[in-house]
């Protein structure tokens, strides 16, 4: 591979990677049009609430923000937990006042109680933050009608949740299913061409003059990170979708291909280091004896193009379990005290196990 190659290569990992975070993007600009479509219609009804409510027409626009979320589902629960912490905030309010009119020190308390109330599991990451925001609103700005605001100000934030939710499950309901299928792709590819890279590596001259693949261990967390989230996004945006029985998707499966590729990164992670110390950190005592270079190399490589195939049935897979039989039968002759395998069999047993990885996942979809 030429340094021309490698450069590719390396921006390649950076590319594949944009694709997958790409999905996310588009979801903002989404949800960007949907808040827009909702603030406005959540303004034009709110001054046309019945009662006092309609005095306090700027939190419909409001509850219409706090409720947009990438999925459906998403957008009720925040909507809901919104509701209730401003509930919860309001009563703690209005209990308050009953005791005296507020002052610096009474607000001061109430705020500081609505902080621990915040906690309360049921209120959830949304409700925790409008407590005590709720409960200094009442107190500092419900002037000489508290009651009459709480309920205003409530009533106008089911409005604008109910619009939130409303535009959001029904104008261009989100279902996030290309972005677990692409991430997945993404990552089998990252890691086949890991595994390629390292196999060049080994053909090289050593030590090999470039070492960009050494250092992608932290990219390759970053990768699985993300497709973890785009498969778990894709689970999620199903929920109360009413397209999902249009586009139906065995989410299961992803799931089972995703643990399959998480374990399949750990070994490929564990043979990046292995060979780094082996080539450039360790190799004193990390070493790969000269004879079981060429078999390594094409063991790796074969690897590499088993984990883009991804299929136990495959030739590659069949090529690949081959290469690694050749390998252990020289690596059990090789070995002795003058010439340590450690490193050479550590690499192939974490072969063994990617390649059992892509045989079991594939047991558990059948």
């Amino acid at each position: 591979m030429t340094i021309g190659e490698r450069t590719v290569s390396k921006r390649s990992l950076s590319a594949v990677t944009n694709r997958v975070t790409g999905v996310l993007r588009y979801t903002r600009f989404q949800l960007a049009f949907k808040a827009t479509l909702a603030v406005g219609i959540a303004w034009t009804l709110a001054p046309h609430v019945p009662g006092v409510a309609s005095q306090y027409p700027y939190y419909a626009p409001l509850g219409a923000i706090v409720s947009m979320y990438p999925t459906v589902s998403g957008s009720f629960r925040t909507g809901m937990e919104t509701l209730a912490g401003l509930v919860t905030g309001m009563l703690l309010a209005l209990g308050a006042l009953l005791i005296g009119a507020p002052n610096v020190w009474t607000i001061s308390v109430i705020v500081g109680i609505g902080v621990l109330l915040g906690g309360l599991s049921f209120l959830g990451a949304s409700g925790r933050e409008y407590v005590p925001m709720a409960a200094l609103f009442v107190l500092v700005l419900g002037g000489d009608d508290p009651d009459g605001y709480s309920f205003g100000y409530g009533v106008q934030m089911l409005v604008g949740v109910a619009v939130g939710l409303s535009v959001n499950a029904l104008v261009f309901p989100p279902l996030h299913l290309n972005g677990a299928v692409n991430g997945l792709v993404t990552l089998r590819r990252s890691l086949a061409r890991q595994l390629r890279d390292m196999g060049t590596a080994l053909e090289e001259t050593w030590p090999p003059e470039h070492e960009e693949w050494s250092q992608r261990e932290s990219e390759l967390d970053a990768l699985t990170k993300e497709v973890r989230e785009a498969v778990e996004l894709a689970d999620n945006s199903r929920h109360g979708n009413i397209r999902r029985r249009k586009y139906r998707r065995d989410i299961s499966a992803d799931y089972r291909a995703l643990r399959a590729m998480e374990r399949a990164t750990r070994h490929v992670k564990d043979m990046t280091e292995v060979l780094a110390d082996a080539i450039w950190r360790n190799p004193e005592h990390v070493a790969v004896p000269a004879a079981l270079i060429n078999p390594l190399a094409d063991a790796v490589n074969a690897c590499g193009e088993a984990v883009e195939k991804w299929d136990p049935e495959s030739e590659e897979h069949s090529a690949a379990t081959e290469a690694l039989v050749k390998l252990v039968g020289l690596i059990n002759t090789s070995a002795s005290a003058e010439s340590p395998v450690d490193a050479t069999a550590a690499l192939a047993m974490d072969m063994r196990r990617i390649l059992r990885t892509i045989t079991a996942q594939a047991d558990d979809a059948a």
